[in-house]
């Protein structure tokens, strides 16, 4: 499979995908036809056209899936918003099970945050409220561990009392015994069958059930997370 998973879509101060348009230009192909996935937000139409205006510079055909499907695409784009939802709609349309079926056929998988959550066996490790309930947690399952994406470090000093990201993966990690990669601001995980690498400015960081928190370099190979053994609490 290839795959290339965001952890946002959007950076500080940039237009949408600017701050990963070459690598994104590169993985879809110049004159390629991309099939945009929307339902993470209400509006399809308007979510679908700012996804066209990033790519269509570069030569990029975009399509909503809500109005082609995924027909005559080369690569399929799962853009961010809120996981519940976009995962709610995968299941409501069929889309899940198709969309399984034509990745592990060779279509091209582009994720961003909620898509990116997506590519993981289940949503349990999304930053998004419930706001509606999908029939399971069960997502497309490209890759065998779990990704946080947006990860924030704890901030010293704060005086925020609520729990911090780290606690909250911890809490996930005594339920369920399957490695966590946070994917900080403006990175990314490119997968290509058997290899996977961390893309981006910034390193990543590595959960796993009773270890410490464990930094990846930018840039660094982590194929060994796609052969990593996962148990998930029913």
């Amino acid at each position: 499979m290839e795959l290339l998973l965001l952890s946002n879509s959007t950076n500080h101060g940039r237009a949408y995908l600017e701050h990963a348009l070459d690598t994104v230009t590169a993985f879809v192909g110049a004159g390629a036809a991309l099939a945009f996935v929307p339902y993470a937000l209400a509006d399809h139409d308007a979510y679908t056209r700012v996804v066209r205006e990033a790519l269509e510079p570069r030569g990029i055909t975009v399509r909503g899936v809500h109005a082609s499907g995924l027909d005559g695409a080369d690569a399929v784009f799962v853009g961010g918003g809120n996981s519940f939802r976009l995962l709610r709609d995968l299941y409501r349309t069929g889309l899940r099970d198709e969309l399984r079926d034509a990745v592990r056929g060779g279509l091209r998988y582009m994720g961003a945050s909620a898509g990116t959550n997506m590519a993981c066996p289940t949503l349990r490790t999304t930053n998004d409220m419930p706001i509606v309930q999908p029939p399971s947690f069960d997502a497309l399952g490209f890759v065998p561990f779990q990704i946080n994406p947006h990860y924030i470090d704890p901030r010293p000093g704060d005086t925020h009392m609520g729990e911090t990201r780290e606690q909250r993966l911890a809490e996930f990690l005594e339920c369920n015994d399957v490695p966590v990669l946070g994917l900080r601001e403006g990175t990314w995980l490119r997968v290509s069958d058997d290899a996977a690498t961390l893309g981006g400015p910034l390193d990543a960081r590595l959960f796993r059930r009773a270890e410490p928190p464990r930094e990846l370099p930018a840039g660094a190979d982590v194929s060994f997370l796609l052969t990593a053994p996962a148990a998930f609490d029913a």
